[in-house]
């Protein structure tokens, strides 16, 4: 469970966040939605431990900044960065013995063999283009076998045959009751996906949306209804 609450995020004078709450279930596949300057970013590098705030953020009942909630949690950034000299696999490498993630050279295997990287494990980092680079970091990010998971723009750069191969496997990570928190603009991306939708408008959630209680309509609709048909990427 990923619980947010009264995150306020200021830069000097200007509030970038304003004490947002929302909560995200184990099993919940969370949109998080809104134009650019709503503070999406904002709240998404808060809660990877990237920027200084106020308020709460709590993973699986601990404290986000805590060391043991960040062995549980994996987070894919909007922009991939991989070392230079590190191989695909050794990334992965890296990211088991930083984790001490129980992952097996089988697994490792499988999950590049899912994205197309097998052929692709010996190339280093700087050989890599950016839509490689966002499956390997998807990949090191399931390699940490997380409770809970964010994911920034994650279909941005991926081939066709990666975005299905990572929503196959989003919905493989609900059925565990992992935690996933997603945020994007790509609203068709993510029809079949969307568990709960948090909009964002000027620094505060102005509408959320649980799908069991909106009788199956449209994410688009329900998008546009709050934001009065403007969609801002």
């Amino acid at each position: 469970m990923l619980e947010v609450r009264n995150l306020t995020k200021k830069y000097a004078k200007n509030t970038a966040v304003d004490h947002v709450d929302f909560t995200v279930s184990g099993g919940q596949i969370g949109i998080l939605l809104g134009p650019n300057g709503a503070g999406k970013s904002t709240i998404i590098k808060s809660i990877a431990g990237l920027l200084r705030y106020e308020g709460t953020i709590t993973v699986n009942g601990l404290d986000s900044r805590s060391i043991d909630a960040k062995k549980i949690f994996a987070y894919v950034p909007e922009l991939p960065a991989m070392f230079d000299a590190l191989t695909v696999r050794e990334h992965l490498e890296y990211i088991r013995r930083a984790y001490h993630s129980d992952i097996s050279d089988e697994e490792i295997t499988a999950l590049l063999r899912r994205f197309e990287l097998e052929d692709k494990q010996e190339k280093l980092g700087n050989e890599l283009s950016k839509g490689m680079m966002q499956k390997v970091s998807i990949c090191c990010a399931l390699a940490i076998q997380p409770s809970v998971i964010l994911l920034d723009e994650p279909m941005v750069g991926l081939d066709p045959s990666a975005i299905k191969e990572l929503k196959t496997v989003l919905l493989e990570l609900k059925e565990k009751n992992i935690t996933i928190l997603l945020s994007t603009h790509m609203l068709e991306m993510v029809k079949e996906l969307w568990d709960v939708m948090f909009v964002m408008d000027k620094g505060k959630i102005t509408a959320v949306f649980d799908r069991a209680q909106t009788k199956d309509r449209d994410i688009e609709e329900l998008f546009f209804e709050v934001t009065g048909g403007e969609q801002h990427e």
